[in-house]
């Protein structure tokens, strides 16, 4: 089988699972009291469930179980992806679950906004130390010798690696968090930015990322039909955080590695829309002397489209253009200057 058709079916096998635990998972939050009641910067009107986000993890980690489990649907032992002792996956799939229970509880009883920030950092250590680096970025400065790329292509990070990896893991992982704020909003964005890894991934004919792009993609979707404005259930802090660990790990492994003088710039576009507009917040915050971890209705890219006289729809139908985009732009780049 190609690449894309393992894709496509691990994306199939993840969207049935979650769509279809999604509704079991709204009663559980139901019974268990996370319910969103509709608060002053809200855009929903009536009493909501959280925990979405746990179907999503459920669909996406089975599919990924099942995949290793049938090696020869992956093409051999690409999942494993060991390197001198490292297992990538298995510090996303570890790290990931950490993040997951920390938002299940952030969900229940409001951690503090240092509780969590530790929570993603103990997860991105985690994955860190399985071989989930950025070890080395392409050197732009350096011209491309004959036989293609060499060391003298890549600026080695050394100690910087590590911190470097926590830094990036933290801040797609948090904007996430912040785009989390329409019905749909940050599934359709993560279903398409996960979508673009995937097709990065087959270009260059890693299977393992692949097939991880394409689970999170199928959770992401599945989730969307009961998520779709208006919503019937929503993620949570578990949904959130954890798609933006996935997808800032994918990228590491991935997008990241990508043999191209621009492969800094491509993550940086594929994630950019959530990326920008959290970093836009938390400085506009820090300008203002308010607090940064302080929640607002006014500062965000979907807050804004809003006050322009925007639908819930539309807006969110506008971010998505905007990702797709800056993704069509990443696999432009990668296409037109990988070798």
């Amino acid at each position: 089988m190609t690449v894309l058709y393992q894709m496509a079916l691990a994306a199939l096998l993840s969207g049935v699972l979650t769509m279809l635990l999604t509704p079991l998972v709204g009663r559980l939050a139901t019974r268990a009291g996370v319910v969103r009641e509709p608060r002053a910067r809200d855009a929903h009107k009536k009493p909501t469930p959280l925990w979405g986000g746990l179907a999503m993890y459920a669909g996406f980690i089975a599919t990924v179980l099942l995949v290793r489990l049938w090696g020869h649907f992956s093409g051999g032992d690409s999942l494993g992806m060991v390197r001198h002792g490292e297992h990538p996956v298995v510090g996303i799939l570890v790290g990931g679950t950490l993040i997951a229970v920390v938002g299940l509880l952030d969900d229940k009883y409001e951690l503090s906004a240092w509780k969590q920030m530790l929570s993603l950092l103990a997860g991105g250590l985690v994955a860190a130390v399985l071989g989930v680096r950025i070890v080395a970025i392409t050197n732009p400065f350096v011209p491309i010798g004959p036989a293609g790329y060499g060391p003298e292509n890549y600026l080695e990070l050394g100690h910087w690696s590590i911190p470097l990896t926590l830094l990036w893991i933290f801040v797609v992982s948090k904007t996430f968090d912040f785009l989390d704020g329409l019905d749909g909003l940050a599934a359709g964005v993560c279903a398409i930015s996960a979508t673009t890894m995937g097709l990065l991934a087959a270009q260059s004919g890693d299977v393992a990322v692949a097939l991880l792009s394409g689970a999170l993609v199928g959770a992401c979707v599945g989730f969307l039909r009961h998520n779709y404005n208006p919503a019937s259930i929503f993620m949570g802090t578990i949904g959130a955080q954890f798609l933006g660990f996935i997808l800032a790990s994918l990228s590491i492994v991935g997008a990241f590695k990508i043999p191209a003088a621009i492969s800094v710039v491509i993550p940086l576009l594929v994630l950019g829309v959530p990326v920008f507009d959290g970093l836009f917040v938390i400085g506009k915050r820090i300008w203002l002397r308010t607090d940064p971890t302080k929640p607002d209705r006014s500062s965000h890219i979907h807050h804004r489209l809003l006050r322009r006289g925007l639908s819930t729809r539309q807006a969110v139908w506008t971010v998505y253009a905007l990702t797709s985009a800056c993704c069509a732009a990443a696999l432009l780049l990668a296409w037109k200057f990988a070798r």
